[in-house]
């Protein structure tokens, strides 16, 4: 909104100073800044109105040092990370951009639904929150709008330039043309020509099972991360520092990917109108580092579901959305780990008490956190040694870039 203002002062008033909000990058820096106040701020009110209305967290005794410790920690933590997402998007962002506008969607959208798990738990006394079947519907719900807009909506196209002879009476402008079109293609890391179409799959010319194939790979990642977010969420600053770590890599894949030049110059796909994504990750770091203020260890507020679904679900979309989705095993490999050690415990567990009369386990106890917990490894080294692999995994994620 504010963005609206200033630009409207600009040009109607000349405002000095006015035209600085035409750059990205003054209003990332400035929806980092206000996520990062909005987050610490906004974060003490909150912990101090849950712990006045007696929300707090009910832990089951794993056998893990010092977690009954935790019990009676305010949850829902998860609204600061929303606001602190939100707002700074609303104020800075062009709110007409359909990638704006579908990543709030998704914010809200995973966001309530882990509100009603979390307020389920608290208020209604149900350990187990909202039924599994009715999450899972919810998330691929919101797989399912986000695969039909990313794939039917006219602007969400990708831009091909094309040179064209340069004669005399022709000027620099017009010595490259170029043409946005719809495309399912995405990008495939490692490999020089790195464009793979998910039309390619369907062995027909219909229309209608491109889409089908498409919108089901978005819906299986966006609940497939979600998921693991979800998991991850079990010990003081994992989920939001691991967040953080993926969000300010994929501002810099939107920021490349949004650029004409740099796109062009490291042979990415360009995406029209994406660099308007870097606000939105920006707010996002800022929110999940601000959210740290109060969870780090020992943590005085948890996200819950309301903010370890959203976070997951807004990392896969705007993976989707970048055409990086093929590098989620990647980046988000702390969250994918986390999920795999899950069901390989469980899996192996019901087979071995299947074939042996009794269930055996891989990992003292899943997911691999509480792995380390058991080996009596403190909490805060593992969360920040995950930080670490995290740090490593984006890093490679960004050579990508370069390497092929």
């Amino acid at each position: 909104m504010l963005y609206y203002l200033f630009d409207y002062l600009d040009r109607e008033f000349d405002l000095i100073g006015a035209g600085v909000f035409q750059y990205i990058s003054f209003r990332a820096g400035m929806a980092t800044l206000l996520s990062l106040l909005i987050t610490i701020t906004f974060g003490k009110n909150l912990i101090n109105m849950l712990r006045k209305k007696q929300v707090g967290e009910s832990i089951r005794d794993l056998g893990l040092e010092g977690q009954m410790q935790k019990k009676g920690t305010p949850t829902m933590g998860g609204l600061i990370i929303i606001a602190g997402i939100v707002i700074p998007t609303l104020l800075f962002a062009k709110l007409e951009n359909i990638y704006v506008i579908l990543l709030l969607v998704t914010t809200i959208g995973l966001g309530a639904i882990g509100f009603l798990d979390d307020y389920i738990k608290v208020f209604k006394k149900n350990k187990e929150g909202l039924a599994g079947r009715f999450k899972i519907v919810g998330q691929v719900g919101i797989g399912l709008f986000v695969g039909a807009v990313l794939y039917f909506n006219d602007d969400v196209v990708v831009r091909e330039f094309t040179p064209v002879q340069q004669e005399q009476s022709i000027s620099a402008d017009q010595a490259i043309t170029y043409t946005d079109s719809k495309s399912t293609t995405t990008t495939i890391p490692f490999v020089k020509d790195n464009e793979l179409d998910y039309d390619s799959f369907n062995p027909t010319d219909n229309e209608w099972i491109t889409a089908a194939i498409y919108i089901l790979v978005v819906i299986f990642f966006v609940t497939a991360i979600s998921n693991g977010a979800n998991i991850t969420d079990g010990i003081d600053g994992l989920a939001a520092g691991t967040s953080a770590i993926i969000g300010l890599a994929l501002a810099i894949f939107a920021y490349i990917s949004g650029n004409a030049i740099f796109s062009d110059y490291l042979n990415v796909m360009f995406i029209p109108y994406s660099g308007e994504l870097v606000i939105f990750c920006t707010a996002f770091v800022g929110a999940c580092v601000g959210f740290l203020w109060y969870n780090s260890f020992p943590a005085q507020v948890f996200m819950g579901d309301t903010g370890s679904l959203s976070l997951g679900g807004i990392i896969a979309v705007l993976a989707l959305v970048l055409r990086k989705e093929l590098l989620i095993p990647v980046l988000c490999g702390i969250f994918v780990v986390e999920n795999l050690s899950v069901i390989i415990q469980v899996s192996y567990f019901k087979y071995t008490r299947k074939k042996y009369g009794e269930g055996r386990r891989i990992f003292r106890m899943s997911p691999l956190h509480h792995h380390y917990q058991k080996m009596e490894i403190p909490e805060a080294k593992i969360v920040t040694r995950f930080w670490i692999v995290g740090i490593l995994l984006a890093i490679i994620t960004l050579a990508t870039l370069k390497l092929r």
